[in-house]
């Protein structure tokens, strides 16, 4: 059966749906931008998810439909503080108790939303594990829907390879021997495997520590966390690390645009998170053709 949002469009409805489906990926990557560490986490892992995806076997249209999903995955973190979210160290028992009711959050969000059925499935069970052990229902095996199995696995490497407050991100090999050696218990057996042989094979290497095509991550002199470069950044702009609330400024270096401290704090404009409306119209555009294709 056809995907509801899949089949053919009157270019009027076409337009609505990118335009819905941009207001999604701008909410997600607003929700995103609170934690000054995971920039880039949602291409990464909506990336990520779209080569698994093809390499297991899925069409484009369906490819495209789980990139999506991977991008609003989080998308429930919305209803969780910045007190925690922002944390810098690992989480105590309770905190962990509110993180984990993000996907139930980011389900009823979508009850009702026109889109939703491309991406509730994932937004709902993606940290749920073939063990049992994962969350909020603690679903096994092929209970957990294909889709959501698929994006909690590139979550996790993306998480097991970006830097934490707390701890630097590991090399890929050692996440994807870690991968390796949980299939079947907190990752999909075949879809693991895959994802090893792809890993091993160089093919996230162009994806992990970047925020866009071709745009590795940057850290903040001053403190470290994450700085995201956008699309749109120019040489002589001005922006503030979330973190310490210093005034940075993009520079033209050797090695291309580096963000360099004034020793200024930064203004509160300069502090606003700085959405890349670029990327995100890329994206809606690359996806909505894929699924409006044949």
């Amino acid at each position: 059966m056809s995907h509801p949002i899949m089949t053919a469009a009157h270019p009027e409805t076409q337009d609505l749906r990118q335009a819905l489906l941009a207001s999604l990926l701008v909410s997600a990557w607003m929700v995103e931008a609170r934690d000054p560490y995971t920039g880039g986490h949602l291409w990464r892992v909506a990336r990520l998810a779209h080569a698994l995806a093809l390499q297991s076997g899925s069409t484009p249209r369906e490819a495209s439909r789980i990139a999506i999903a991977g991008f609003l995955h989080d998308l429930g973190k919305v209803g969780i503080s910045d007190a925690i979210l922002r944390k810098p160290g690992p989480l105590s028992d309770d905190e962990f108790a509110t993180i984990r009711t993000h996907p139930r959050i980011g389900a009823r969000m979508l009850a009702g939303h026109p889109l939703a059925g491309l991406v509730v499935a994932v937004i709902h069970h993606h940290h749920e594990m073939p063990n049992g052990k994962g969350y909020p229902m603690g679903l096994t095996d092929t209970e957990i829907p294909h889709d959501a199995r698929l994006v909690g696995l590139c979550d996790a490497f993306d998480a097991m390879t970006s830097a934490r407050p707390y701890r630097k991100g590991m090399p890929i090999a050692q996440a994807l021997d870690i991968i390796e050696s949980e299939l079947g218990q907190q990752f999909d057996r075949a879809l693991g495997a895959t994802f090893v042989q792809m890993g091993r094979a160089g093919v996230f290497d162009g994806i992990v520590g970047h925020s866009d095509e071709g745009t590795p991550l940057q850290h903040c002199p001053a403190c470290g966390p994450t700085l995201v470069r956008t699309r749109s950044s120019r040489a002589g702009d001005h922006f503030g690390c979330p973190a310490c609330t210093g005034r940075l400024t993009w520079t033209d270096t050797q090695q291309g645009l580096r963000a360099l401290p004034t020793g200024e704090p930064a203004s509160a404009q300069e502090l606003e998170p700085g959405l890349d409306r670029v990327q995100i119209e890329t994206l809606v555009q690359e996806w909505g053709d894929a699924m409006d294709g044949a």
